[in-house]
């Protein structure tokens, strides 16, 4: 739980830097420090993520999970369509998974979710 609060700190902190670069950048290190490889988890199908993820323990896959998902809602802000379609799509159902397994509710996750549906991405 600490290393989830950590992590929603340091997207906080991202995400007010004014440049895109500087926030691409550190999205990047945010993917390598709390999920994994980069260039793996930001190109990956969600099949793909959850497949690489599977090998981590319940607890923690469902926190890495959680942060994927949020790094991928996040990122779809700094890219145009048809990108951020492919981010929030992706976002979409790594939300709708931790919704059917996480086995907490978050209002914030159903707000994320009802958001990108709003933007009719093809779920």
């Amino acid at each position: 739980m600490r290393l989830i609060q950590e992590f929603m700190a340091a997207l906080e902190r991202m995400l007010e830097k004014p440049e895109i670069e500087a926030r691409r950048k550190e999205i990047q290190t945010l993917y390598d420090k709390y999920v994994g490889p980069y260039t793996f988890y930001h190109t990956a199908t969600v099949d793909e993520a959850l497949d690489a993820l599977a090998g981590v323990d319940e607890e923690h896959r469902i926190g890495k999970i959680e942060m994927l998902a949020e790094l991928c809602y996040s990122e779809a802000r700094m890219y145009s369509k048809p990108e951020s379609d492919l981010l929030l799509d992706k976002a979409y159902k790594l939300f709708d998974y931790l919704e059917h397994n996480s086995g907490t509710f978050s209002f914030d996750r159903r707000n994320k979710m009802n958001f990108i549906m709003s933007q009719k991405v093809s779920i």
